[in-house]
């Protein structure tokens, strides 16, 4: 039988997949963040944890991770990966709409915590620069965990939600040159650091101007041959490859993978195949950043809080404070009324995930002391693991402000585009679809569209039109296009199989969604109606009624009561559509009838 010595690799990816089957689910039942999860199991089962006693209990050495060096590449890749995920989630129209709060709120709020963090950090390194680096470390907050605590109090799109979101924003962009920095000064002659710096910092220019020059050149051309093989598989591969492959060349140029992966996910932002790359890259981006807290979490010392609980959790409650004041006088500075001022405050207290990236750099170089950072990490940790706390109280304090407040100026601001509120999904966007979009813009009512087709999407692309590449039948990317927030969506997909397996998906998502789907003839129909569409439009009933309007109208017969009869008729078929599934289901009618209910109400 294999020791746990040659088995290693193996161990830990079992270790991991154990981790993210079982602790995750749990968590996300109790309703916790899995960043707690994965930083928990990291800690517990780390060598800090349970790996201490592997000397004197050697069967441990099957359920811990003794070598944290082992999953550090991984880990990396999973900064790599978030890196390209905010990226591509960018626009130049997001930034337009929120650029006061991002880079007004956000840079202030970087800069003032920051001088804040580094003048009470100084006392206890009494080093300039080791300061400065904790008050980068800390300033920043945790989009892991705040951007899905909004989301599941569905404020993304409040007032806070987009305050918060736009400082987010600004931390994320200044991430990579806050690595930058410290790779640099980690690395560098310390008796010649600015030449080293500026010698740097040239080649890194020169590195960027190559990687956003090829980058323009070759990955729409790229995505597009891709695309037209109609290969999931091959789709996935080009993802991979863009990712990985800018990231190794900014790496190759004293850059950090996580900065080339940036920009390859900026570059790959205002394409057609935005959405369909952000949908594949999510599940690696979710694996590979558990995989990253993991790692994280075994090089926590929780035994450094046993041995002083007091100072470790004062500092962490210090952090907090200090922050949320700065945050919330910024807020009120910037127009933001005192509710959401406070509820931003609370949420963007707590420092974040890069703290451990940007810790681990300067502690590597030695420009933080080791035991310092250990303490600066587990002030992060707890602060971290106070959030979800933090955004309810935020979440009550704003809502007992919120009987004084005056009108907001923020909240008159409209939602970016990539998160709009109350637009349609056309899912399919040939004749049919285009047709829709047209009569839909007619009405002023706001739309996207997508289409597995790369030539047609490239095409009522450059004709203005906001249609995306991708698979509607899939989850992942019916979430990146917004489902959550739609007002509706309309299949006309021209193959039976595709349209239902896009009216399944999308039922699945929202089950108050209104769906109305192209269906071929009337059996098709009543298959839409038993997956749940609001209403199903055979082609075949349709082109007979048109025709029915035609001649009556042609023959003589008043135009109103050919009208009259042709939508009564529509009534007389839809009924007899609808009844089959309604026997089979009565359950069904009465939650259509409650649904029908509720949005009137609304």
């Amino acid at each position: 039988m294999a020791s746990p010595e040659s088995s290693g690799p193996l161990q830990e990816l079992m270790f991991f997949l154990a981790t993210a089957g079982v602790v995750v689910p749990l968590f996300h039942r109790l309703r916790i963040s899995p960043v707690l999860g994965f930083l928990g199991a990291g800690a517990l089962l780390g060598p800090y944890g349970l790996g201490r006693l592997v000397p004197q209990h050697s069967w441990l050495d099957w359920v811990t991770i003794a070598r944290r060096d082992e999953t550090t590449h991984l880990a990396e890749l999973g900064v790599v990966f978030l890196l390209f995920t905010i990226g591509i989630e960018l626009s130049w129209e997001r930034l337009r709409v929120l650029r006061r709060l991002v880079f007004g709120f956000g840079s202030l709020q970087v800069l003032a915590c920051t001088l804040a963090v580094a003048i009470l950090a100084y006392s206890s390194t009494q080093s300039i620069m080791a300061a400065a680096l904790i008050g980068l470390a800390l300033a920043l907050s945790s989009t892991a965990i705040v951007i899905p605590v909004l989301a599941e109090q569905k404020r993304l799109n409040a007032p806070s939600g987009r305050a918060s979101f736009s400082v987010l924003l600004f931390q994320d962009l200044a991430v990579a040159p806050i690595l930058f920095t410290v790779a640099v000064l980690g690395s560098g002659d310390q008796s010649n650091m600015a030449a080293s710096f500026f010698g740097a910092l040239a080649k890194a220019a020169l590195a960027l101007v190559l990687i956003f020059g090829i980058g323009r050149l070759a990955l729409r051309p790229l995505f597009q041959l891709v695309a037209a093989t109609r290969s999931p598989e091959f789709f996935m591969a080009a993802c991979l490859l863009v990712v990985l492959g800018t990231g190794l060349i900014a790496a190759g140029n004293g850059l950090s993978m996580a900065l080339g992966a940036f920009i390859a996910g900026l570059l790959l932002a205002e394409t057609e195949f935005r959405r369909a790359i952000e949908a594949t890259i999510e599940p690696f981006k979710g694996l590979l950043l558990g995989v990253f807290f993991v790692t994280i979490g075994m090089g926590l010392d929780a035994s450094r809080l046993l041995e002083a609980p007091g100072p470790i959790l004062l500092a962490a409650l210090a952090l907090v404070a200090t922050k949320a004041i700065i945050v919330f006088g910024l807020g009120r500075m910037f127009g933001l009324s005192t509710p959401v001022a406070a509820e931003t405050a609370l949420l963007l207290g707590p420092s974040g995930e890069f703290s451990f990236v940007i810790m681990g750099g300067a502690m590597a170089g030695g420009l933080v002391p080791a035991a310092i950072g250990q303490d600066v990490l587990l002030g992060t940790t707890l602060t971290m693991i106070a959030i979800p706390a933090l955004a309810r109280l935020g979440r009550r304090w704003s809502k007992t402000l919120e009987r004084r407040r005056t009108v907001d100026p923020i909240a008159a601001e409209p939602p970016p585009p990539a998160e709009e509120a109350g637009r349609v999904i056309i899912a399919g966007f040939g004749r049919v679809g285009q047709l829709v979009g047209e009569m839909l813009a007619r009405h002023k009512v706001p739309f996207i569209a997508i289409d597995a087709d790369p030539a047609r999407v490239a095409a009522e692309r450059k004709a203005g039109k906001p249609v995306y590449f991708g698979d509607g039948s899939y989850p992942e990317f019916l979430r990146s296009c917004g489902i959550d927030s739609a007002r509706g969506l309309v299949v006309t997909l021209d193959t039976p199989s595709a349209i239902e397996a896009v009216v399944a998906a999308a039922r699945k998502e929202r089950p108050d969604l209104t769906i109305v789907a192209r269906a071929r003839d009337a059996r098709h129909a009543k298959q839409l109606y038993d997956l749940g569409v609001d209403d199903a439009v055979p082609e075949t009933i349709e082109a007979s009624l048109q025709l029915s309007e035609a001649v009556l109208v042609d023959i003589g017969v008043p135009m109103g009561l050919v009208i009259a009869s042709i939508h009564e008729r529509r009534d007389e078929f839809r009924a007899i559509l609808k009844k089959s599934d309604e026997e089979r289901d009565p359950g069904r009618t009465e939650f259509r009838a409650r649904r029908t209910v509720g949005k009137t109400a609304s």
